[in-house]
């Protein structure tokens, strides 16, 4: 006697995958986002005070 191939897969099969799929990507974004808080990107050191108005008047 040969048990019977079930192909189909159970609701709950499917949704418990799809939870832990789910699930890693939000750690994976978590670490992502604490690991590129803690890099000390280049920022300007002096601040740029630009006089546009003569440009304005001009318009």
């Amino acid at each position: 006697m040969q048990l019977k191939y079930n192909r189909q897969q159970s609701l709950g099969s499917t949704l418990f995958k799809l939870f832990i799929k789910l699930f890693f990507l939000l750690i994976i974004l978590i670490a992502a986002i604490f690991l590129i808080e803690k890099v000390n990107f280049p920022s300007p050191k002096k601040n740029y005070d630009i006089d546009v108005t003569n440009d304005i008047k001009k318009l």
